[in-house]
């Protein structure tokens, strides 16, 4: 939960225009915070107005204007070796913080309705790290089928719950928000579809199989009809409820998936709910014979290029494609 009270005013109000203006989803918005606060502990310290080295202790919300003011690209750079030397950051999460302080200096300086605008954008030049590329990690299809048969043990009473879950995120790939943000009406069973809210509060449709169909119908038949919990996180439409009759969260459901791991004799410290979501689309490449555009829809990436990570990890394929050489055999 972010404390806007330990926020200086014009971190607030980047916060309130991203949620307004840009339509960024809660997640983002507490990216934003966290990124930006760690940020700006970190120029007080590189600025000299502070003694205390502990991030934890340091307090930002008596920062001004002013002191942005006076922030330059080499004062980026060094937050970002900071973060890189100190902290060990890998290049993608310091690409983050880069996308975070971009958007953040180009709503001062170019936003003509923000009483903290800037003449001059620091982070104008900036560059991203280059990214290491590594082949996603996911379960083969037996392990698969192991995690499906664990999650519908019928010794769990929230089996039915928890078996409809694991079945959306290995068939259709969804995220961990995206599950968790399910509405009952979301769900068009005649259609045979569903509707979630992606990242950057992004609408897609993802059209369910037979497995997700049963799956969810089953659900639907126990889940329950009374004693929902009235809420901020409207429980009330929420389609997965924990036991305390409220909305699901993030942290019960990683809980769910690593105890599924486990009783599937699978490495819960290898795998994890995001892990599912690589699972399902290298599934769909590599029997589906999927287009990778019409991947990229399903999974509701942005970039061409990050799809494309599913196009390598079949070495199967690639073996099958050199053997079917008319060289192959001398």
């Amino acid at each position: 939960m972010i404390k806007r009270e330990e926020n200086p005013d014009f971190l607030n109000s980047f916060l309130d225009y991203s949620t307004t203006i840009l339509n960024k989803s809660p997640n983002s918005i507490k990216e934003y915070n966290y990124d930006l606060a760690m940020f700006f502990k970190f120029i007080k310290i590189h600025f000299d107005m502070t003694k205390e080295t502990d991030f934890k202790n340091i307090k930002i919300n008596d920062l001004t204007i002013n002191t942005v003011k006076k922030i330059k690209i080499d004062d980026i750079h060094a937050f970002l070796s900071y973060l890189a030397t100190v902290y060990h950051s890998k290049p993608a999460t310091r690409a983050r913080k880069i996308s975070t302080i971009r958007i953040f200096f180009n709503y001062l300086c170019q936003d003509a309705s923000s009483k903290f605008l800037l003449d001059h954008n620091p982070a104008l030049n900036l560059k991203t790290p280059k990214k290491e590329k590594r082949l996603p990690k996911y379960l083969s299809l037996d392990d698969s089928r192991k995690l499906l048969n664990a999650a519908s043990d019928e010794d769990n009473r929230n089996y039915v719950r928890d078996f409809a879950m694991t079945t959306l995120f290995l068939n259709c790939g969804i995220r961990l928000s995206e599950l968790v943000g399910i509405n009952v009406k979301d769900i068009d069973l005649s259609e045979c579809k569903l509707n979630v809210i992606g990242k950057g509060n992004k609408e897609r449709t993802i059209y369910l199989n037979k497995a997700c169909m049963q799956a969810i119908t089953d659900y639907l038949a126990v889940r329950p009809k009374e004693g929902i919990k009235h809420d901020k996180k409207f429980s009330e439409k929420a389609l997965f409820l924990s036991e305390r009759k409220e909305r699901i969260g993030n942290r019960t459901v990683q809980h769910i998936i690593n105890k599924e791991l486990s009783k599937a004799g699978l490495d819960s410290t290898k795998y994890s709910v995001h892990k599912l979501r690589h699972t399902a689309a290298t599934l769909m490449y590599q029997y589906g014979q999927v287009d990778i555009r019409a991947l990229q829809e399903l999974l509701g990436h942005e970039s061409i290029s990050t799809t494309e990570i599913y196009t390598h990890v079949n070495n199967e394929q690639i073996r099958n494609a050199l053997d079917r050489n008319p060289l192959a055999n001398g």
